[in-house]
């Protein structure tokens, strides 16, 4: 069975924290899990995995600074994709809210946006209300 149904390469309007070294990237859809993906780099070992925020975190909206909209050259009435780091563990999966990775479909243009404050946690257990 195929576990890759669809890749797109996609670019960072800036280099994520902690990869700054790495430029090609390429997220594809995961099989059998909707709205799961891995974000894989071509040159590097790097894999993360990512969730859709409307798919799994419902009513998750950060807010997106002008600049981010800019640079992922979102229009006027043009809504990105949300998308959170999702972390396993043996005792919990937590998705990263604190750092989500917006994404512009229409033009592959990503950022990590890092966002201030504790409203938002690092680690949001799945499931948990």
């Amino acid at each position: 069975m195929n576990s890759v149904l669809s890749s797109i390469p996609v670019t960072f309007t800036a280099p994520m924290p902690g990869l700054e070294m790495v430029e090609d990237f390429a997220l594809r859809s995961i099989d059998s899990a909707p709205g799961l993906f891995a974000l894989e780099s071509g040159s590097a070992p790097v894999r993360l995995f990512l969730a859709d925020a409307a798919l799994f975190v419902p009513g998750y909206h950060p807010p997106l600074p002008v600049a981010a909209r800019e640079a992922l050259e979102l229009g006027d009435g043009e809504a990105p994709q949300l998308l959170v780091v999702v972390n396993h563990s043996p005792s919990a999966t937590t998705v990263n809210l604190m750092a989500p990775i917006v994404l512009n479909p229409a033009s592959r243009r990503c950022t990590q946006l890092v966002l201030d404050g504790k409203e938002y946690p690092l680690r949001a257990e799945l499931g948990a209300a």
